[in-house]
């Protein structure tokens, strides 16, 4: 299950790339790289898969200006959890408040400043660091993969960034380790059915799985769960959907809660920080990865995606840290 650091390009070990940090993100540089001619090469189910792989140890992939159209995206990200062993039940999410009957289907998320959900969480004066999240957490079955591309940018700013999972985990104390696992959360997204109550969209259903459906989005999820692809350990709590630690007194849940929520936000070297071009395309696994755009910019910023659903989480006691496999030391 867990693939040793050097296999990790595997297909894709001839084309150009970087690790963007020693823990998360890997960025392909050379535009020839296109993701449309990966979609349709001879050996595009190796390519596809070796591409999966790698998101999921990598935590984030990125692609310089690419040509992928709507519909490839689409298939793409389906395709990366249909070979890496997802439920054949699971396909593309749905959100809650997307116009079904919009242009490109209610299975694409308009990202967007300009009227879509990008800045749905923003208040004024509130700290940058409350928007981290991962992808519908809220679902029972919640996200595997995840694709943008950014095609409209602002002059200055609009930055994503993105933090790891598994270092995360790694970087809790063994005692505190052992106290999370096991633990089971509350994931919630309320303020989806307030808006569909305030603009008359209603709540799509169902939403990617037989399992996701009706208009109560809550489900309860392992604290630390492990990840299919990898078998690595990582942290599934974040600071937007994760409500109550339930094996927990509130008072209890609200301590341990905010000190990993500081604890993914503040530590700047588990984060990676991608500065867009035009048409760049991000590919990132939600069950290992947080993310939180950065909101520091005036002009219309938007881009198209497209979220893919994979399996119920949970934890396996006998899964391994990603520093424990790969012989990493951890900080004192």
């Amino acid at each position: 299950m867990v693939a040793a650091p050097l296999s990790l390009l595997g297909s894709l070990g001839d084309f150009e790339s970087y690790d963007e940090t020693l823990h998360i993100g890997t960025r392909f540089p050379n535009k020839n790289v296109q993701l449309s001619k990966l979609l349709a090469a001879p050996n595009s189910e190796e390519l596809i898969k070796d591409l999966a792989t790698l998101v999921s140890h990598r935590g984030v992939v990125f692609f310089t200006d690419q040509d992928i159209g709507i519909e490839q995206q689409k298939l793409l990200v389906a395709r990366l959890g249909e070979l890496t062993g997802k439920p054949k039940t699971s396909g593309l999410h749905k959100h809650p408040i997307s116009e079904s009957t919009s242009e490109l289907g209610g299975d694409v998320s308009v990202i967007s400043s300009m009227g879509g959900i990008s800045r749905a969480g923003l208040k004024p004066g509130k700290l940058a660091s409350n928007g981290w999240h991962a992808d519908i957490t809220f679902e029972h079955v919640p996200s595997d993969y995840a694709i943008l591309k950014m095609h409209t940018l602002p002059k200055v700013g609009g930055d994503t960034l993105w933090a790891s999972g598994y270092d995360a985990y790694d970087r809790l104390s063994p005692a505190y380790q052992k106290f999370l696992e096991g633990l089971t959360a509350v994931h919630n997204a309320d303020f989806f059915v307030e808006l569909s109550q305030a603009t008359g969209i209603p709540i799509q259903d169902p939403r990617g799985s037989p399992e996701n459906t009706g208009s109560d989005l809550t489900a309860i999820h392992p604290v630390i769960r492990t990840h299919p692809v990898t078998g690595f350990k990582t942290l599934f709590v974040n600071k937007t959907f994760t409500k109550r630690i339930i094996e927990l007194t509130q008072e209890e849940s609200d301590r341990v809660l905010d000190h990993l929520f500081h604890h993914v936000a503040e530590n700047h070297d588990l984060q990676v920080r991608y500065r867009w071009q035009k048409n760049d395309v991000a590919i990132w696994d939600n069950r290992a990865t947080f993310h939180t755009a950065t909101n520091d910019y005036h002009d219309s910023r938007e881009g198209n995606r497209a979220v893919s659903v994979g399996e119920r989480p949970y934890f396996d006691p006998n899964s391994r840290s990603r520093r424990e496999v790969l012989g990493i030391s951890v900080p004192t």
